[in-house]
């Protein structure tokens, strides 16, 4: 099947859009594997500490890409928390047709005037743009995790920079490795009621089903999940291991994690369905 774009799926998606992020090959496949079980479109998002992680994006997103066309369900692919344009433009140039550009650590005006043009430069490319206001809490200490966005504060964001959706601070932190967090569901709403671009929850790996599901209803739609994602992956493969110390073909083991979180990407997106 085509890739598509983000904005064909949150258009179109009833409920909440599903969004997770690839680290390697083995995650995009179980990403789309768990989608396609659940008969849902999804997202496979490539951040730029991914990029770091691999010392090039083309590898993983022209993998990703690949995976993405096979897959009998429609699959975006997007470019997460970038904070260089550079990487930005080759992300376009590889064919994403989509970017988070990330200049929520600068300073409110800073950020809307870099924004804007970035997101002028890859409108003109066709590609959709998704922005941050407010700090969203963890990313190795970087944001602050009481901040919360001001309606009227994005109101005026969107309409300067003219982005695509717009991830807002309510409650979640990135990195989580326990699912606590209380979300601002008054906020959401609030939050929705006055953008007039689709909300992105970033953090929510830490955010509890019930709450994951409360968000939906009170206007969240593109849900960002990572450090969940990873834990699954890793404590498959550790519990594995730990069960015959004889093994050391990785296809094994890391069958068993890809596995593992394909079956929590196809119940994570019945819960983010309703």
């Amino acid at each position: 099947m085509p890739v598509v774009g983000i904005g064909d799926i949150v258009r179109d998606a009833p409920a909440g859009v599903g969004a997770f992020n690839v680290v390697q090959l083995e995650h995009a496949e179980a990403i789309v594997a768990g989608a396609e079980a659940a008969g849902t479109p999804v997202v496979l998002q490539i951040s730029e500490n991914c990029v770091r992680y691999h010392g090039a994006l083309a590898p993983i997103a022209t993998a990703s890409l690949a995976v993405a066309r096979a897959s009998s369900v429609e699959v975006a692919v997007h470019l997460d928390h970038a904070t260089d344009r550079a990487l930005v433009e080759e992300a376009v140039g590889l064919g994403l047709g989509s970017v988070m550009f990330d200049a929520s650590a600068l300073p409110d005006e800073e950020n809307a005037a870099l924004t804007a043009e970035v997101a002028a430069w890859c409108h003109g490319r066709g590609v959709w743009v998704e922005a941050e206001l407010g700090e969203i809490g963890g990313k190795d200490g970087a944001h602050a995790p009481g901040t919360r966005t001001k309606p009227h504060e994005a109101v005026d964001y969107v309409a300067r920079t003219g982005v695509d959706a717009l991830a807002v601070a309510v409650g979640s932190s990135h990195a989580m490795t326990t699912r606590d967090a209380v979300l601002d569901l008054a906020l959401i709403a609030e939050l929705h009621a006055a953008v007039p671009v689709p909300l992105v929850l970033h953090g929510s790996s830490g955010v509890p089903d019930d709450t994951l599901r409360a968000a939906v209803r009170h206007g969240m739609k593109k849900i960002n999940i990572a450090t969940h994602l990873n834990r699954t992956f890793t404590r498959a493969i550790r519990e594995h291991l730990a069960a015959d110390e004889r093994v050391v073909d990785p296809r094994t083991y890391l069958k068993t994690g890809r596995t593992a979180v394909a079956a929590e990407v196809t119940r994570l997106l019945g819960v983010l369905g309703g």
